[in-house]
């Protein structure tokens, strides 16, 4: 495999687990040096697609793009990723006019594709005329570990610690963010809840 110049993976990374891991360090195989692009950087940038509806919700973007940072972060010293070999930009793929403010044009864009979001994606970088590889493409059942999972799993004080680095359990603990992660997604099955019962009304 030849190594290029420049990389960029993009992702909500809501938690960054496991799977997110994995999509990294193919990416980073590949390339000297790698763009971490977070999408939904901030609430502007938030939108609703039919492919993903949820994505949009408070209780899926519980995590500000600082802490996203400084999340993954420590999960690539964890994995011995050296610092110089990375680097962190906004990624509005709900804006997607605006990507190319923030990303290098002259790079490849990875991806993993499990999903119609992902579909989707991989359409909106195609129509920015940018270089795409599809690292994989798996059945949505194939998908393994998701950060609504983990959230879940938050939110219903289920064993989590296993589904994603080390230093990223330290990290949410450390610092109280599965607090916060826990309220809002209980908020959320809450309204669940509620909504089911005015639909049986």
């Amino acid at each position: 495999m030849q190594m290029i110049e420049t990389g960029v993976v993009n992702g909500r990374f809501q938690v960054f687990h496991l799977k997110h891991m994995e999509y990294l360090l193919a990416a980073k195989m590949r390339c000297n040096k790698l763009y971490i692009g977070l999408t939904n950087p901030d609430n502007t940038y938030v939108r609703e697609t039919v492919n993903d509806e949820n994505r949009s919700a408070r209780s899926a973007n519980p995590l500000t793009y600082y802490e996203r940072c400084q999340m993954i972060r420590g999960a690539l010293r964890e994995f011995n990723v050296p610092d110089l070999e990375y680097e962190f930009i906004p990624f509005p793929i709900n804006r997607p006019e605006y990507i190319l403010q923030y990303a290098p044009q002259d790079a490849v864009y990875y991806m993993g594709i499990c999903d119609e979001w992902d579909e989707e994606k991989f359409k909106i970088l195609r129509s920015l005329g940018l270089e795409t590889e599809i690292l994989w493409r798996r059945e949505p059942e194939e998908k393994g570990v998701t950060a609504s999972w983990i959230r879940s799993c938050i939110a219903t004080d289920e064993e989590w610690a296993h589904l994603v680095p080390k230093s990223v359990y330290e990290y949410l603990i450390g610092n109280d963010l599965d607090l916060r992660i826990k309220r809002l997604e209980l908020i959320r099955m809450a309204e669940k809840d509620m909504s089911l019962v005015k639909d049986r009304i």
